[in-house]
């Protein structure tokens, strides 16, 4: 059975940092994309950041790119979301997702993702 299980969300306050962790269960895939997505209250699902399968290259959306990093280890089958100098308008349910092809188009839009975790909740105070 294919699952992915976000955790390690939180509060926080403007300027702290937290990790998310997602593991990963029955992927059959080789030379996968995976990512982070976030859906504030109100709004549409955006990208955040997605990471090839050998860990390289990485992407960033313009509002995180130089505060969150994502990384994956293949042997714990796990993917991560650093983030530093977390701002309200970070605040938002997180979710990692996972597709069959590699990351050379779309990366960062949700259609193109086809496995999902439930989401693990970030909120960050001014």
């Amino acid at each position: 059975q294919v699952q992915l299980v976000e955790s390690g969300g939180g509060s926080v306050q403007a300027g702290g940092s937290l990790r998310l962790s997602c593991a990963a269960s029955g992927l059959p895939y080789n030379n996968n994309c995976m990512g982070w997505f976030r859906q504030a209250p109100g709004k549409g699902r955006e990208g955040v950041a997605a990471i090839a399968h050998s860990g390289f290259p990485t992407y960033y959306s313009d509002s995180v790119r130089g505060r969150f990093t994502i990384s994956r280890d293949n042997t714990a089958n796990t993917l991560y979301l650093k983030m530093n100098s977390l701002k309200p308008e970070d605040t938002a349910l997180y979710y990692c997702a996972a597709r069959a092809s590699a990351c050379l188009w779309n990366r960062l839009v949700p259609v193109s993702y086809n496995v999902w975790g439930q989401g693990t909740q970030v909120t960050v105070s001014s």
